[in-house]
């Protein structure tokens, strides 16, 4: 069934999978499923305004305990090292490393090695054991970001370590990148995630962001993969001011990086890009940037086959976009595309009964939005069982409708039907055939096993142009 969350889908399904699932793979309980879909899986954030200080100010008169403000908290925090504020904050309440594992249901070696190591290895339990010992969220996100930037005089390309570049020349360095494809430019990414790259000042960020999220909906991964590094550190430049707004959208920005890493299967990058978003979206206040980063989260975790961990974070994020009254398009519309993400991770764990009742609630979420949606804001639902690539404005979500109906096919022995599905996703964007190694991986499989089925040889021609 063709979600719309941005993830790589079934893959190559070995017969325990298959049958594991059995119950979940029939077609009417499929197109059930699919009743409810989303067109866009990064709409523009819609961040609230908040009264009262900023709870990412440091300085500021914020409300906890005196141990945080200590000369000791600032410089833990001003260095980097999330772990020494934990065990701070641990020996502050009295409590040995066992009292701590127990609450976080891990062993005491695991707490130390957590307390005492320089570098972030789980995210998520840096955020749990954080939230254990107290350390507030403004404290944490300090000692979790990266360096703030420095604008350099001119604008240094990577390219030409060299020489100084003026922003055309620039420009065109970078769309020659772009042509190397993604396994290239996941390079670029990885440098970014390591240490923020200086400032752009290449133009607004709303707009670049806005221009980013369009790459994304046309299935065009290395243009979007050449302008991550420099959304990044303008997001960050940008976070630096310390307002609501401008932190929603740095998180806005890495969850749109986590999106693209899932479908190149890049899934520990995109953990901790996923990671980042949610730490941002949590300091920002804003439940709907909250409710994106933790749907990218669960998506990573997923792949990880923590299905049951990606469910507690979605069902948590959900009830949080909920107690906002769902009062605005944007926030209905979120809420919907939780259920329908929580509803797909049910199927794909057997659960059917939960899978329909979860759908059925984003229909209902979904029935106040309007039929036709602003480009790139709302997400449009199709309606009816039987899905046409016509009902999904974008290429990506007309790609994604085949993809995840070839995984289907293909889970039923079906190499006739996986081919025609997965030439109707390659025509509506090449990418998502090309790009993504579980789809070419069903490719593979079917040149071995079917090569005189009609299509196989334009669909393996298409693998290997993109493998040259």
């Amino acid at each position: 069934m063709p979600p719309s969350d941005g993830a790589p889908r079934f893959g190559a399904l070995n017969p325990a999978h298959r049958a594991e699932r059995a119950g979940c793979d029939q077609p009417a309980f499929r197109a059930r499923v699919l009743h409810v879909v989303q067109a866009a899986s990064t709409a523009p954030l819609r961040a609230r305004s908040v009264k009262g200080p900023s709870r990412a100010v440091w300085e500021g008169p914020v409300p906890v305990d005196p141990l945080w403000n200590s000369t000791r908290a600032r410089e833990l925090a001003s260095q980097r090292r999330p772990g020494a504020l934990i065990r701070l904050g641990r020996e502050h309440r009295a409590w040995t490393l066992a009292a701590l594992g127990d609450r976080l249901g891990c062993s005491p070696a695991t707490v130390s090695r957590l307390e005492r190591s320089t570098r972030v290895v789980d995210l998520t339990l840096v955020h749990r054991a954080a939230l254990e010992v107290g350390v507030p969220r403004h404290v944490l996100v300090s000692s979790l970001a990266p360096p703030t930037p420095t604008a350099s005089t001119a604008t240094r390309v990577t390219a030409s370590p060299h020489a100084e570049e003026d922003p055309m020349r620039r420009r065109t360095l970078l769309t020659a990148t772009a042509a190397a494809g993604p396994a290239a430019l996941l390079l670029g990414v990885d440098e970014a995630l390591a240490d923020t790259p200086a400032p752009t000042g290449t133009g607004p960020l709303d707009a670049r962001l806005a221009a980013a999220r369009d790459l994304y909906d046309k299935g065009t991964h290395a243009p979007l993969l050449a302008a991550l590094p420099g959304l990044i550190a303008d997001g960050h430049a940008a976070a630096s001011s310390r307002r609501e707004l401008d932190q929603a959208r740095l998180s806005s920005v890495y969850s749109l990086a986590a999106a693209v890493l899932i479908k190149l299967g890049s899934y520990e990058q995109a953990r901790l890009t996923a990671d980042r978003a949610r730490t941002w979206a949590e300091v920002s206040g804003s439940p709907l940037a909250s409710a994106a980063a933790v749907r990218e989260l669960a998506i990573v975790l997923r792949h990880q086959d923590r299905g049951e961990e990606a469910q507690r974070l979605m069902s948590t994020a959900a009830s949080g976009v909920q107690a906002t009254g769902l009062r605005t398009d944007a926030s209905a519309s979120a809420y919907a595309q939780m259920l329908c993400t929580l509803a797909y991770t049910a199927a794909r764990g057997g659960h059917r009964a939960e899978a329909l009742a979860m759908t059925e609630e984003a229909r209902r979420a979904a029935s106040r939005l309007p039929q036709t949606a602003p480009p790139g804001r709302l997400f449009p639902i199709s309606p009816g069982k039987n899905l046409r690539p016509a009902q999904f404005p974008t290429a990506e979500r007309k790609a994604r409708l085949g993809t995840d109906m070839a995984r289907a096919w293909w889970a039923w022995k079906r190499p006739e039907q996986t081919t025609q599905a997965l030439l109707s996703a390659y025509r509506a964007s090449p990418a998502e055939v090309r790009d993504r190694p579980a789809i070419r991986s069903i490719v593979h499989e079917l040149a071995e096993r079917h090569p005189r089925t009609t299509g196989v040889r334009e669909l393996r021609a298409a693998v290997r142009q993109r493998s040259s």
